[in-house]
């Protein structure tokens, strides 16, 4: 198995974003231009390089998994796009850059969400159209589609954006706190990895290995986040610090503390890395990006 590093499956994706954004009619280019905008704006692109990964884990080469690598890519920054909105968290700063709706206006950056949503469809089956001569490998496709469709949905990412938003300014128990998190952000986490282990051709007992790990590392991931808005600055996040406990949202530290959450986060680190120890030197990537994600929450 080639020993691809973090920055390498990130360079992969970064360099086919704009070929999988369809061609558009110069009567509406601006929604281009807003769709680019926040897609090339940076960002760890976290969920294209775990479905990447997770692909070659599984034994096939990543480059089998681009257009989906990118599907979840766009997938993802028309979240962004969309939770910045006056209307959901009303958020003036984005990976250190305007938010889309401050340089293009709410209409616009509305429709430039909606774009990306469209467009990350198109392309993963505009790659299944070769392979209709072959069951497995389409089988494989339809699969990894379904993933990354239903950890996006109204029982995924969506539910959980409608559970934080209901949940702002009022007594959150820990399990909705859960639900907030494993939904609105480990969801995505999960379905990348999920769908690079169904691209990568991955047997049951892998794809549920993986899954565990996905599971706490994305918990993990947004308790990090959570705590460095309260520990951060506006240079190492992109935003402003302090804007969950402005919008009154329920957090990790709002809940636990901050030390206790520092605490959980550790926890969740270790039952990731557990997951795929019986993998040894193979998983090592996994095992490393657990350990680098959790240092933004230390």
């Amino acid at each position: 198995m080639r020993e691809l590093t973090y920055n390498d499956y990130k360079r992969i994706v970064e360099q086919n974003l704009l070929n999988y954004l369809p061609e558009i009619d110069q009567k509406s280019i601006t929604v281009y231009e807003a769709m680019k905008y926040s897609l090339m704006a940076g960002g760890k692109r976290l969920r294209p390089v775990l479905l990447l990964a997770s692909c070659e884990f599984a034994g096939e080469e990543c480059e089998t998994a681009i257009p989906y690598a990118c599907g979840i890519e766009f997938i993802h920054t028309y979240s962004l796009i969309h939770d910045d909105l006056p209307c959901m968290d009303d958020d003036d700063l984005r990976r250190g850059m305007p938010t889309n709706h401050k340089v293009y206006g709410e209409a616009m950056a509305t429709l430039a969400g909606d774009g990306l949503l469209s467009c990350a469809f198109e392309a993963m089956n505009r790659d299944k159209l070769m392979f209709f001569d072959d069951f497995d490998m389409m089988k494989r496709r339809i699969s990894a589609s379904y993933e990354i469709a239903n950890a996006a949905g109204c029982r995924g990412m969506i539910a959980g954006q409608v559970a934080d938003i209901e949940a702002e300014d009022k007594n959150c128990s820990v399990e909705l706190l859960d639900y907030i998190h494993n939904t609105k952000t480990a969801a995505l986490i999960t379905g990348a990895v999920r769908a690079g282990a169904r691209l990568g051709g991955a047997d049951e007992e892998t794809l549920e290995d993986l899954t565990q790990y996905a599971e706490n590392l994305g918990l993990a991931f947004q308790v990090a986040d959570d705590i460095l808005d309260v520990t951060g600055d506006v240079e190492s996040m992109g935003k402003k610090p302090g804007s969950d406990e402005e919008s009154k949202k329920a957090t990790y530290p709002s809940l636990y503390g901050l030390e206790r959450s520092k605490e959980r986060l550790a926890e969740l680190t270790e039952q990731a890395k557990a997951a795929l120890a019986k993998y040894y030197d193979n998983a090592e990537f996994f095992v490393k990006l657990a350990d680098e994600l959790a240092e933004r929450g230390k």
